[in-house]
């Protein structure tokens, strides 16, 4: 089938397929799921989480469910340098990854 006649989700797959058959080391992936349905996007972690058992991988992603779902370790970028590391629950619970991610103050006197 040719590609143009493939879903959004199918050409995603089809391109992840295309980097792997060059047989890299490291797979470097950015935004992976933008735009898919929620079946696109499970599809596409199934696969990346697949990759990952002879794959490094390094996914650049704004979908923290999808995050949630492939991520073994999380890194927060800010401003161009690693915010905080580590897995999704301890991410989520950072100070400064919820300051400087959803606006609201480090140190409150609540």
């Amino acid at each position: 089938m040719p590609a143009e006649l493939l879903s959004h989700g199918e050409k995603q797959r089809l391109e992840i397929g295309m980097l792997v058959a060059q047989a890299p080391d490291l797979l470097l992936v950015d935004e992976p799921v933008a735009g898919l349905t929620d079946e696109e996007t499970e599809n596409v972690g199934n696969l990346l989480l697949t990759l990952a058992e002879n794959h490094s991988i390094i996914v650049i992603e704004h979908d923290m469910e999808f995050v949630r779902q492939i991520a073994r370790k999380v890194t927060v970028l800010h401003q161009g340098s690693v915010l905080c590391e580590g897995n999704m629950d301890e991410v989520q619970a950072n100070p400064q990854v919820i300051a400087v991610y959803l606006g609201e103050p480090e140190d409150s006197d609540d």
